[in-house]
């Protein structure tokens, strides 16, 4: 059963999700061709602990980082090291932390110019699936509404869903109950119910949907090489709808003439 949370625990999530968007603004800032993805993580560290808060994802069933960050054909799961950025990587921040017991979690995927084309609208559309799941949502229906508003976007044109991972509930644990996969038919799966807070959580393929995972047990990159993007917000289930619980206001707003920020 998805657990169902209080108005104050809705807020705690609240609190911490949002911070999860400021420290992706923070890293944002820092990216740039010649960086190497290990100095984000310390960026991300750093700026997270100086908010009194604790990063999620370090430690977690012992991921060594404190972001996830996923170049290219990598989905998710990336761990930083010394990779150095390169102009036209596509390049996914995933982050969560920990404030008062209570997780957030939220990722944004980023192109370092020049782009190409074809990964500028990867990201567009990536991104707009997202919104479009959230806005569909009413308290009734059910987690395969999500992952058919997510799908039906996407296929359309020519993109592939990623299957074997999926967004999740979110509360005093990073992972809850009920999964929300990003693929669906309408009427099924688990039924949203008011007061359940779920992560949303497209990753969607220039290519073919099938995947594999890297010999360091973490790492899951795309079969045929081709690039995938990622992007995730966190949300609670209201009377009138979804509420975005984290927020890319912060990200929207970083200048950085490096990088393509999807607004």
């Amino acid at each position: 059963m998805a657990l169902i949370k209080t108005d104050i625990e809705i807020e705690k999530i609240r609190t911490s999700s949002l911070l999860v968007g400021k420290t992706i603004a923070e890293v944002a800032k820092h990216i740039r061709p010649g960086v190497t993805t290990a100095h984000l993580d310390k960026i991300a560290d750093e700026f997270i602990h100086d908010h009194k808060a604790k990063p999620a994802f370090k430690g977690y069933h012992g991921f060594p980082s404190t972001l996830c960050i996923s170049v290219n054909e990598v989905v998710v799961h990336g761990i930083p090291g010394n990779r150095e950025l390169k102009e036209g990587d596509l390049v996914s921040i995933d982050c969560g932390t920990v404030i008062d017991g209570y997780f957030g979690d939220s990722a944004f995927s980023f192109g370092l110019l020049p782009v190409a084309i074809e990964i500028e609208l990867l990201l567009q559309r990536t991104h707009n699936s997202l919104l479009k799941a959230i806005k569909s949502i009413t308290p009734g229906k059910r987690v395969g509404d999500i992952g058919f508003e997510v799908q039906s976007y996407v296929e359309s044109f020519g993109y592939s869903v990623v299957r074997d991972l999926v967004g999740h509930g979110l509360g005093t644990s990073l992972h809850e109950k009920p999964e929300v996969p990003n693929y669906g038919k309408r009427g099924t799966g688990a039924k949203l119910e008011v007061g359940m807070v779920i992560c949303i959580e497209p990753m969607i393929n220039l290519g073919m949907r099938q995947v594999m995972q890297e010999k360091d047990g973490w790492t899951i990159r795309t079969l045929d090489r081709k690039a995938s993007a990622h992007f995730e917000h966190a949300i609670a289930i209201r009377n009138h709808g979804a509420e975005i619980l984290s927020s890319f206001k912060d990200i929207e707003q970083v200048s950085n003439p490096d990088i393509v920020i999807i607004r």
